[in-house]
Formats: C-alpha cells, structure tokens, sequence
C-alpha cells in the first residue's frame, strides 16, 4: 500500500511545531514526523526524524538519494559525526549505517528526490562557512547547492526585514530554523515548515527576533 500524504505538490502546506505528530519508525528509539511521502517505507519523503541517544538505524543504500540537515544533536555513521548545522547529500547509491551518541539527534531529511545525474557528495558545516551578501538590507545567504535549477541554502534575516514580492519558479520549500518568519499569510515560528507551488508567489519579512531559514527551491 502507497502512502499519501501531502503528495500534491501543486497545493501550499504549512506544518508548524502545534501540528507535529511523532510516529515510530521499525526501530527502537528512532520517530519520526512526516511532511510529505509517496510510498511506503522506501518512499520519495520529506520527514523531520528524531533519534533518542545510543540509538540506531539498519544498514541502508540510498536508491533514490539522501539530504538532510542536522538540527540538534550529533547524527553519526561509520564515514563520520554531523554535529547540529551540518548539512549533507548521500547521492544515489550511497550507503551508511547510523550509530547515533549519547547527545541524541534530530534531522530533517528528503530521501528519493535526487536526480540521477546528481553525484557529488556533500558535507557541509554551516556553522564555518562564510554568508554572503543577499539581495537586500538585512538579508546575508549560504549557498549549500545547486545542481539543474535546484537551489538549497540558509538564509539568515536581520529583525525587520522586508523583501520583495517574488514567484516561485518550481516551487518553493522552506524550514525555518531560528526566529520567526513572516509573509503576508502567516506567521511561521521555529520549526515550521513551508511548501509553496510552482509558480506561487508571497512578499516575506521579519520582525523584531529576525530569522534563519533553509530553502530549496526550483524542485517542484
């Protein structure tokens, strides 16, 4: 049986921290809470997956690759640890087999939605890695990836922030990580997390706690 959950990708989702619902995965000490999926248990899924200290999960390949933030904690294999703000791509093919320490981990992971010809390996610490300038007062951005129109990157916003209005070309997909982040829809405090449409558009800002936030967009 396929599971569908937040499978139309032509429809804005917003999932905030009030609406997590934790389900355990087939391992002990491993939940998860699902944003989207198309699948079972090798699924094209988007889920925030929190592990308790000295768990573990299966050896496993990544068939359809593998991306994912750490956002507390230290997520560990046997390649290395991912201390919180580390961000890595698994491309297809890859495999590793999870050990997790004593700190715990939560991570927020898309499997199956890499292209085939998206090979490079990536692990990122964000916590070193320069910003750079945005496109306006306030706005500084990380860039993490790019490969065929997909773009991933952090982007921290200074407190009263304004942007532009803007589209989506290919959708928009966000996780914000610190502060609190605006448009003219709703408020989206830590831990949200935002799907927009190809071609939707909003005019985000911040207020007085600013915000961090991941984003990938042109994939949808």
């Amino acid at each position: 049986m396929t599971t569908l959950l937040n499978a139309d990708f032509e429809q804005r989702i917003v999932i905030r921290p009030s609406d997590y619902r934790w389900v355990a995965s087939p391992m002990p000490g491993v939940e998860r809470m699902m944003l989207d999926r198309i699948g079972d248990e090798v699924a094209r899924a988007t889920s925030i997956v929190r592990y308790a200290p000295h768990s573990e999960f299966s050896a496993h390949t990544h068939d359809g690759g593998e991306e994912f933030l750490v956002l507390e904690g230290v997520f560990s294999d046997e390649h290395q640890d991912y201390p919180a703000g580390s961000y890595v791509r698994n491309p297809i093919g890859t495999s590793h087999t999870p050990r997790i320490g004593e700190e715990g981990a939560t991570i927020l992971v898309k499997l199956h939605q890499f292209s085939q010809d998206d090979t490079e390996r990536k692990v990122i610490d964000t916590r070193t890695q320069p910003w750079r300038q945005g496109l306006v007062e306030g706005l500084t951005v990380m860039p993490l990836h790019d490969f065929e129109g997909e773009h991933v990157a952090l982007v921290k916003w200074a407190p009263n922030t304004q942007f532009q209005p803007h589209q989506h070309w290919g959708g928009e997909e966000i996780f914000v990580l610190e502060g609190t982040f605006y448009d003219e829809h709703g408020s989206y405090p830590k831990g949200t997390w935002l799907r927009s449409p190809h071609l939707s558009q909003h005019t985000p800002f911040t207020k007085e706690d600013g915000a961090l936030i991941y984003v990938k967009v042109g994939h949808l």
